[in-house]
């Protein structure tokens, strides 16, 4: 069975490497031998490690689209261009597809699969989210006979092993951030790790199986990690809470609530001890109860291992006449709901004035907008006052009115930060 593989850096040499080492196992598993007939790549002179002598090398996108003999196609090269194109094209030559392209199934996933299904091919994608962590075909597969209610995930392994350094070694997110450049964790540019995008992508994608309607990228709310400081993560220590990086998705009965933001859960919860670069991805269902994902969530290694996974699957599909077996399944037109309409619990800290009724007129900033304090704490540090608050579950759009006016108060020097508190998860 020829392939052709577009891209062959960290993920590409990955797949080369797991087809090499494994190879008579792999043929085993597919029915079939497996060669890599052609790879496209922008660099034609950079060494290629894993690949046979006779896997021709090019800059030319044609030589795999247009070779009738390679009959599956690997997209590793990411973006939504050319990457889009490539596997149209791929399709409509009856080419097998399979991608580890979040960004470009968080945005056109609808759209590719529907075609994939009108040229009667496989698209697959279980790379696309949580690296080596089977995600898209247990919700597809396993689970399709569940109702899925919501998803709690931990799906950006950068951010992860910064919260866990700042937790674990008291360091800022700068020095936190530093380490992990220099680990290969984060990149040189990780804007899209620290602003939550990267997770926002993969949770558009998970809630989009999940729920069975389609959610694209711009749906989720995204907040990153950015804000948090040192401090933050001292006091939610103290108050028995954790912060991490959530991708979180709901499914009501009012529509659809898609977000990705800092979170405090609670330090015994099995989010918490997630650590480093891992991810995890909880999923509640019905009548499945709750089930977690754990593993690699990035990585030459655990992502080739899916991406491998999704070529043998294919390959038993076209040996068995069962290609196109599973189609889209974003049959449901639900609503997606704006942030403001999230109930949770709230971390708010600020920096007060130290005298005498200051409490007292925050309560009451917060009492007419309809905010319950569940607990409050007051804290020396530095020569200030901090106020450490812990809302009762409460409607964004409360929590929101409330800080703009606390702002105006006298005896409120700054409001610090404000934090989700998810949690406790099972009832």
């Amino acid at each position: 069975m020829n392939i052709g593989i577009f891209g062959y850096g960290t993920v590409g040499s990955g797949v080369g490497k797991l087809l090499l080492e494994n190879q008579k196992s792999i043929e085993m598993k597919a029915g079939a031998r497996i060669r890599t007939k052609a790879v496209a790549i922008k660099n034609p002179d950079k060494k290629r490690l894993y690949l046979d002598p006779s896997t021709v090398i090019t800059t030319d996108p044609d030589c795999i689209l247009k070779d009738p003999e390679i009959e599956v196609v690997l997209e590793l090269m990411g973006g939504i261009s050319p990457a889009k194109e490539y596997i149209l094209e791929a399709m409509a030559r009856g080419k097998h597809v399979i991608t580890a392209n979040k960004e470009l199934m968080a945005n056109y996933g609808k759209g590719l699969l529907e075609t994939a299904a009108e040229r009667k091919v496989d698209l697959y994608f279980e790379a696309s989210v949580g690296g080596g962590i089977p995600i898209i075909h247990p919700l597809k597969e396993s689970l399709a006979g569940n109702k899925i209610k919501k998803i709690i995930g931990i799906v950006n392994g950068t951010t992860n092993y910064i919260l866990t350094r700042m937790s674990q070694e008291g360091m800022s997110l700068k020095e936190a951030l530093g380490e992990a450049q220099q680990l290969g964790y984060a990149e040189a540019d990780p804007r899209a790790d620290l602003e939550g995008l990267d997770a926002a992508a993969k949770l558009a994608i998970l809630s989009s199986i999940a729920f069975n309607a389609r959610v694209v990228h711009k749906d989720v709310y995204v907040e990153g990690i950015m804000g948090i400081s040192p401090i933050d993560i001292r006091y939610a220590r103290e108050l028995g809470y954790t912060i991490k990086l959530l991708a979180i998705s709901e499914d009501g009965e009012e529509g659809i609530m898609v977000r990705v933001h800092p979170t405090m859960v609670p330090s015994n919860h099995v989010l918490a001890w997630v650590g480093d670069a891992y991810n995890a991805i909880y999923v509640m269902g019905e009548p499945v109860g709750d089930l977690m994902f754990y593993g690699r969530g990035a990585g030459s290694g655990p992502t080739a291992s899916s991406v491998v996974g999704d070529l043998i699957d294919v390959l038993r599909n076209m040996s068995t006449g069962k290609s196109g077996r599973i189609r889209c399944t974003c049959f449901e037109s639900k609503k997606i709901l704006p942030i403001d309409e999230v109930e949770s619990r709230y971390y708010i800290v600020m920096d007060v004035v130290d005298k005498p009724g200051v409490l007292a007129q925050i309560a009451g900033v917060f009492g007419r907008n309809v905010v319950s304090i569940e607990s409050v704490i007051q804290k020396q540090r530095e020569g200030r006052t901090d106020l450490v608050f812990i809302l009762h579950q409460v409607k964004e759009k409360y929590v929101t009115r409330a800080i703009q006016e606390l702002h105006d108060l006298e005896v409120v020097n700054k409001v610090l930060n404000c934090v989700r508190v998810e949690g406790p998860f099972i009832e």
